[in-house]
């Protein structure tokens, strides 16, 4: 004997099994809106500043925690500052385990890392201290502090090249911060200039 499924039952299966998927898709990603906030936030960035790349600014920000939550630009630039702190935090940890793990370095090349470790030491309160004056919206104050930690990553790169042959084993991590810096210092001049509106 053949059992078919009645109506009854098959339609409020159909819209929960609809309704599980809709709830998921949109609690675990970017909603359409979010996603053009961040794509618009990130076009004008790359616009206003030829050093940056879209691309980083958009995988950037797609990937912070909280990035599916911001709803104007004011949230971006909070994401985008903290961002930055987690590289300048993981970018020392990387340095310091450098400086521990390889006992047969060059002189030169260690005591750039020194230098470096330092920079990024100082860095990690300048961010801190850039995040509590953007929420504050003393945006000047926060745009020196991010042109701060800037400075620092290109000032840690170049201490490398002041020995001809030598490569910077930090290289990527300093461009990721200073780009980062980068979005960071495009969406204050932003708010600064129209608000939180793009």
């Amino acid at each position: 004997m053949r059992q078919t499924l009645s109506s009854s039952f098959v339609i409020p299966l159909f819209l929960c099994i609809c309704f599980f998927f809709v709830t998921i898709s949109t609690s675990h990603g970017l909603t359409a809106t979010n996603d053009s906030l961040i794509r618009k936030t990130c076009k004008k960035c790359a616009q206003s500043d030829p050093n940056l790349s879209y691309n980083f600014c958009v995988t950037s920000l797609q990937a912070a925690p909280h990035s599916h939550c911001a709803n104007d630009l004011h949230q971006l630039g909070k994401i985008s500052i903290t961002l930055l702190g987690r590289n300048v935090t993981n970018t020392r940890s990387h340095i310091k385990e450098l400086l521990k793990n390889q006992k047969k370095m060059d002189p030169f090349v260690r005591s750039c890392l020194h230098d470096c470790f330092d920079l990024y030491s100082d860095a990690i309160p300048t961010t801190k201290q850039a995040l509590q004056d953007y929420k504050a919206k003393h945006y000047d104050d926060a745009n020196i502090d991010v042109s701060s930690v800037m400075d620092a990553t290109t000032t840690c790169e170049d201490g490398f090249k002041e020995k001809e042959g030598v490569v910077s084993p930090l290289t990527k991590r300093n461009n990721d911060a200073f780009m980062l810096s980068a979005i960071s210092l495009s969406i204050i001049n932003m708010i600064r200039l129209n608000g939180d509106s793009i």
